[in-house]
């Protein structure tokens, strides 16, 4: 009886590993579909507001600075007006793409790194104003072309 008692307890214990890794697991492909769209979302924007394209980066229209964009806007804009259909209506809803340039009040930083100006972009997804947003973003660098 205590051998059994035993081995019911081992096989309980193993079972709840198995459970709690399982559980893991699921959260882990969740996140990474989401990270996965948010990849996609940071490439469509890096095609419409592309950095090779920039000439002044004071630029109002096409400068630096991009203001928050929806990915439907920056599919629209990469493929020539062509719509979302439902399916990426559905992948795409609440995710925005935006590039910011950070040294952009600090003459002195960019002279000291030769010339580069600091750009984040970042995108952001879930639903913010509940507290339920997130955010993948990445720094890169961009310098003025020779005239």
């Amino acid at each position: 009886m205590l051998e059994v008692l035993l081995a019911a307890l081992i096989l309980g214990l193993g079972l709840t590993g198995i459970l709690v890794s399982m559980a893991q697991a699921q959260k882990t492909i969740l996140a990474s579909a989401y990270l996965e769209t948010a990849q996609e979302v940071m490439d469509m924007g890096d095609m419409a507001f592309p950095l090779s394209d920039i000439t002044d980066p004071a630029d109002a229209k096409n400068g630096l600075d991009v203001r928050e964009t929806r990915a439907s806007e920056l599919w629209e804009k990469v493929n020539d007006g062509l719509h979302l259909s439902y399916a990426q209506q559905e992948k795409y809803h609440g995710y925005t793409w935006e590039r910011e340039w950070l040294n952009k009040n600090d003459q002195e930083e960019i002279d000291r790194l030769g010339g580069l100006h600091t750009v984040r972009v970042t995108v952001r997804w879930g639903d913010r104003f509940r507290g339920h947003g997130e955010k993948e973003s990445y720094v890169t660098i961009w310098r003025k072309p020779e005239e």
